[in-house]
């Protein structure tokens, strides 16, 4: 059962990251779209980048959902598990 959440952790960190990394190169993208340059470019890929870290908690909400089924986790506890789990996923 160990090595089930092991994989489901790296698949849910693996998305996460892979969500990142598509994020960037869709910001990059849409910059060099609008031709942007410079300071103009700087900040518009600041709030791209944040705007889409911002919707990768929801991944990262369904991997701790995952993570708290395996664990049998009901009501409060499954709640309060979820909570800790994403509020540490979004730190690291």
């Amino acid at each position: 059962m160990k090595s089930l959440s092991r994989i489901v952790f790296a698949t849910a960190l693996a998305a996460i990251f892979s969500v990142a990394h598509a994020a960037d190169a869709t910001c990059d993208a849409q910059a060099k779209d609008k031709k942007l340059h410079g300071a103009a470019k700087t900040s518009f890929l600041k709030k791209c980048n944040a705007d889409t870290a911002a919707a990768a908690p929801a991944s990262g909400s369904a991997a701790c959902e995952a993570k708290a089924g395996e664990k049998k986790l009901h009501g409060a506890a499954k709640t309060s598990f979820v909570k800790k789990c994403v509020a540490d996923s979004a730190k690291g």
